[in-house]
C-alpha cells in the first residue's frame, strides 16, 4: 500500500512521489512523539553549570580560633557554606540531560510525525528546491511563495550550494535525510523533500 507526496508546485519538475504507507500512512501518536520533542529539547541542553562545595574552594586549611574559650561560635574552617566566600551547599555539577528513548520508539515516533505532516499538506516534495548555484537569491525565488513560513527543507544530502545559499535566510533551516530531527519536523510549517530524500527516509524507517 502506497501514499501520495504532492509536488511543491505544478511547475516542479519532480512531480509528485509514491511513498510507503507503512512509513508515511501511520497514525497520529501524540504521546509518544511528546516524548520524542522531549528527548530532542533535553538533547540541546549544555548541562554545563558548576559550582564549587567547601572541598574545591581554596583555602580554608587551618581552623580559625580554638575550639574552646574564645566565646565564639567553633568553626572547622572559614570555607563552611556558612561563612562569606565558602563552598555552596549542594553545589550543581556539570551533567547530561540526555534521555534515553530505544530506535523502535525513535522510528515509531518519526513515522507518526511525517505522516500527520502529510495529513495536514504541509509536506511537498521538489527536486527543483535544491539550487544550482551558491546564491541566496536563487533560493529565495523559490521560496517566495513561503517567505512568511518557517521552512525546513529535507536533501538527501547537504551540498555547497544549498548550504551556502540557506545560511543566510531568517525561518529556514536545511537537513538530510539521515539527520532528521523530531523537534526541526514539527516546529516548520512547510517540509520540502527531495524525491531521493524521501526514498532515503522510506528505507530508513521501513
Amino acid at each position: 500500500m502506497s501514499v501520495i507526496i504532492p509536488a511543491l508546485n505544478s511547475a516542479d519538475s519532480a512531480g509528485e512521489v509514491e511513498v510507503s504507507a507503512d512509513v508515511f500512512g501511520r497514525e497520529y501518536n501524540e504521546a509518544l512523539i511528546h516524548q520524542l520533542a522531549v528527548k530532542g529539547m533535553a538533547g540541546l541542553r549544555s548541562g554545563t553549570k558548576a559550582q564549587k562545595n567547601r572541598a574545591a574552594v581554596s583555602g580554608g586549611g587551618a581552623k580559625p580560633w580554638k575550639q574552646k574559650g574564645s566565646g565564639k561560635a567553633r568553626c572547622g574552617t572559614i570555607r563552611s557554606p556558612l561563612w562569606k566566600g565558602g563552598g555552596a551547599t549542594f553545589a550543581a555539577q556539570p551533567r547530561s540531560f540526555d534521555q534515553k528513548l530505544n530506535k523502535k520508539m525513535y522510528r515509531a515516533g518519526i513515522r507518526s510525525i511525517l505522516s500527520e505532516l502529510l495529513r495536514q499538506n504541509r509536506l511537498v516534495a521538489s527536486e527543483d528546491i535544491m539550487p544550482s548555484t551558491p546564491k541566496t537569491k536563487e533560493l529565495v525565488a523559490k521560496l517566495k511563495d513561503l517567505s512568511k513560513s518557517r521552512v525546513l527543507i529535507i536533501a538527501d544530502e547537504l551540498t555547497e550550494n544549498i548550504y551556502l545559499s540557506s545560511r543566510n535566510i531568517a525561518n529556514l533551516e536545511v537537513t538530510t535525510a539521515n539527520e532528521l530531527d523530531p523537534v526541526m519536523l514539527i516546529a516548520a510549517d512547510s517540509v520540502i523533500a527531495t524525491p531521493a530524500a524521501l526514498k532515503a527516509i522510506e528505507a530508513r524507517l521501513s
